[in-house]
């Protein structure tokens, strides 16, 4: 095959990024968001349990990382008490209606967004009110708190509240996202005003100045002091229902009230696989956990877990995924995202992965209620007649893979974000946990390839010529460096409860992404130094 070498040349060659792994027998919330992590923990320090701090986590990454995810968008949930079985919750993507497939002609050439799907006319599946699909994630978060949760809901999105009434504080992360899609933020008034202060990216000052920038959205502040009230209804039905259908279908998208009205997440058993001694659990169907399990699956059957072997392996699931897997087709295995984990001093876990689909979701913003929309549409195949194509009322094939690991002694909580680079990387990090038995720190830093886009294979040149050689045999390789934007390998986090018996009782870990500056691991208690502007 080939081997293409892109590396960097604005890299140092001495440039390397660590960050230990937190432990403790208390709890530990690891997110993509430092302050977001911290909340969790909070709720944990105040006797919430592990799916309470994930519900805390989940609002308040929706403000602090509103590109990512946040109540417009989607997700799924993993929770697992102590010794129990693994509950799945989908709340994943659901197209509404009254969508017209006519509406998404495919013409010349390519989209240049997360999937390579061949172009829809004005990109109405990527970008606009046409690519909104149902926002679920929030019936996900009341059906979590309702079965496993101890605080009072309204406790649980007052974090978020206040965040939301603050605004969102600037820094260089934010201004990096806001310039690298001016072009689509642009295009939506509401956004703009948000992301586009006086039209242009916002700049936080320098510190010496002692001031903070921040972007403020009054509506959304609004929207969860509503909901934190009333609870999770308040989305579906009523003012704010009527209010986000409205806008969404005066910018020529199909959401209505009824498709908001009709919204349930799926609670089931979560479903699971061996793997040598462990069992994987993941939500069954139509997400990135069946692949990861089906190419565990064929691995489980040869006795080496080397970089080639293990990327045939993937290969083999992708070829399932892109021509078997859809709504109403195999469900399950044949007989820009945000992550989070959580694993409480009882011994709960929870894996949580939301998301708005691209960054900034569908770059819509409504109005009346300040909430930023997925463009979940973007999961379908464009081309009717395909497998997974764009319909009415059909749930969308999606990417995200909250996933969980049991068995010797441990339970492990993982998943990450960046679209279907998700898959990989979670694969290879469950891998050097079982095979090459790796701490969960060594398994989230491990060099790593990302096979997502068959034959091509990215391969992160830590990797050592030997194995990039060994692997351009029989994939297109690319080699690249391992940064922080763009990010070509998935940001990865995870939570593990390790048995104990040596000692006087369980461990638990937590380990976030050392490439992503705000990724971090916080425990229950501890106390980190204030974000800048916290003092303000």
């Amino acid at each position: 095959m080939t081997l293409t070498d892109i590396r960097s040349t604005h890299v140092s060659r001495n440039l390397s990024l660590t960050k230990p792994a937190a432990r403790s027998p208390r709890g530990i919330v690891t997110a993509q968001n430092r302050h977001a992590a911290q909340i969790g923990a909070d709720i944990l320090a105040q006797g919430g349990s592990a799916v309470d701090a994930a519900v805390a986590t989940s609002f308040a990454l929706g403000v602090l990382e509103p590109w990512m995810s946040g109540i417009g968008g989607v997700g799924g949930i993993l929770v697992r008490p102590e010794g129990g079985e693994v509950t799945a919750i989908d709340a994943g993507a659901v197209s509404p209606a009254a969508l017209d497939p006519d509406d998404f002609p495919v013409v010349e050439g390519k989209d240049g967004d997360l999937f390579g799907w061949p172009n829809v006319l004005e990109d109405r599946n990527v970008i606009g009110a046409k690519s909104v699909c149902i926002p679920g994630l929030l019936r996900g978060l009341e059906a979590a708190h309702a079965r496993f949760g101890r605080l009072p809901w309204a406790d649980l999105v007052a974090p978020a509240v206040a965040l939301a009434r603050e605004g969102l504080m600037v820094d260089a992360h934010v201004t990096a996202w806001a310039a690298q899609e001016m072009g689509r933020i642009r295009r939506n008034e509401a956004m703009a005003a948000w992301f586009l202060p006086d039209g242009l990216p916002p700049v936080a000052p320098a510190a010496v100045a002692g001031k903070v920038a921040r972007l403020a959205n009054p509506a959304l502040a609004e929207t969860l002091a509503v909901i934190a009230r009333e609870g999770a209804d308040a989305l579906y039905h009523g003012a704010i229902a009527e209010g986000l259908a409205h806008d969404i279908q005066a910018l020529g998208g199909y959401l209505s009230s009824h498709d908001l009205a009709g919204f349930k997440a799926e609670v089931t058993p979560a479903a699971s696989e061996p793997y040598r001694d462990r069992a994987l659990h993941f939500v069954p169907v139509l997400n990135g956990g069946v692949t990861v399990a089906l190419a565990l699956r064929h691995l489980n059957k040869t006795p080496a877990a080397d970089c080639l072997t293990s990327a045939r392996a993937l290969a083999k699931a992708w070829e399932h995924r892109f021509t078997q897997m859809g709504d109403g087709a195999e469900r399950s295995l044949p007989s820009c995202t945000t992550h989070f984990s959580v694993v409480d001093a009882e011994g709960m876990c929870v894996s949580m992965t939301q998301t708005l689909l691209s960054l900034f979701g569908s770059a819509v913003v409504s109005p009346s209620t300040g909430i930023l929309l997925n463009n979940g549409v973007n999961w379908f195949d464009p081309r009717q007649g395909r497998i997974n194509c764009i319909a009415p009322a059909t749930k969308a094939l999606a990417n995200y893979a909250p996933m969980m690991m049991t068995g010797a002694g441990e339970t492990v909580a993982i998943g990450g974000s960046g679209g279907r680079k998700i898959l990989p990387a979670i694969y290879q990090a469950l891998i050097h946990l079982v095979d090459r038995g790796m701490s969960l720190e060594e398994a989230i830093a491990a060099p790593r390839y990302d096979l997502s886009a068959p034959p091509v294979l990215v391969a992160d040149a830590r990797l050592g010529q030997e194995v990039i050689t060994t692997l351009s045999g029989e994939f297109d390789v690319v080699m690249t460096d391992r940064e922080i934007q763009p990010n070509s390998f998935t940001t990865l986090g995870a939570v593990r409860r390790v048995e104990n018996p040596m000692k006087e009782g369980p461990v638990n870990e937590g380990m976030a992404e050392p490439w992503h500056l705000w990724a971090d691991a916080v425990v229950e208690g501890e106390a980190l130094m204030p974000m800048q502007g916290d003092l303000t």
